[in-house]
């Protein structure tokens, strides 16, 4: 049992949430942040779930898309829960348009919250890694920042930003024992995802090779293995789980 501290961002979502139950099971002590209007609307439901489930989980109110924000938030974590050893990327919103009606509000917000979102969080915990000789941070990408996507410039942007992210982390935290890694999720089956209308989801699994959609806990499974201590070999590298809907 590790005992470490995770935070995952956007830790009430659908996959967010699979991953910290993945993460509690395997023994490290999760916290996640969330804008409670912004990222999570439901989020007393979701307490009362984690509850229900015997797994209660701190949540720490964070405006991932601010700087400050983060800042304080993760000072409180460490403060109350003890050093934060991982971070999982996970917080996202869309803001779907083309290019030719989005506005300017559109972009920012999904840039703001999606890219800027990976730097002010990891900004905070980085140092702490590196001084201690360990980190481990998962940046939650997605299948339309490889291949972009039609009406999302702004999140396919966003999306394919963030592993050239952790690209350039990765060189500068693997020779102090930290990793930084980028997973790509194609359609997962979220709640989210199964309330698209069927005769357009019956679509969108038409065009994936699997020939359904991924179920969150197959994204939280590769999680649990990348900031486990036994990866520490594993750095800068993108994993596409997307049922064969795009490989490159």
């Amino acid at each position: 049992m590790s005992g470490r501290v995770a935070l995952v961002t956007g830790g009430a979502g659908g996959i967010g949430t699979e991953i910290c139950k993945k993460l509690i099971s395997e023994g490290y002590r999760v916290v996640v942040t969330c804008a409670p209007v912004f990222e999570c609307p439901n989020l007393d439901e979701w307490k009362k779930q984690r509850e229900a489930e015997g797994t209660p989980i701190p949540v720490y109110e964070a405006n991932v898309a601010d700087f400050t924000s983060c800042k304080n938030a993760v000072e409180q974590i460490e403060k109350e829960v003890g050093p934060i050893d991982i971070l999982v990327n996970a917080a996202g919103i869309t803001r779907d348009s083309t290019l030719k009606k989005m506005t300017e509000q559109q972009w920012n917000e999904v840039i703001d919250t999606n890219l800027n979102s990976v730097f002010n969080m990891t900004k905070q915990v980085f140092t702490g890694m590196t001084d201690r000789g360990f980190g481990r941070i998962v940046n939650i990408s997605s299948v339309n920042g490889r291949k972009g996507q039609f009406g999302q410039a702004n999140y396919s942007a966003a999306k394919a930003g963030m592993h050239g992210f952790t690209m350039a982390v990765a060189q500068e935290g693997i020779t102090k024992g930290v990793t930084v890694n980028t997973i790509s999720p194609g359609y997962i089956g979220t709640e989210m995802v199964k309330k698209i209308p069927e005769d357009v989801l019956k679509k969108i699994i038409a065009q994936i090779p699997a020939g359904r959609l991924g179920r969150p806990d197959e994204i939280a499974r590769v999680v649990a293995f990348l900031v486990h201590e036994d990866a520490g070999f594993i750095t800068g590298a993108n994993i596409d789980i997307n049922g064969g809907q795009f490989i490159h």
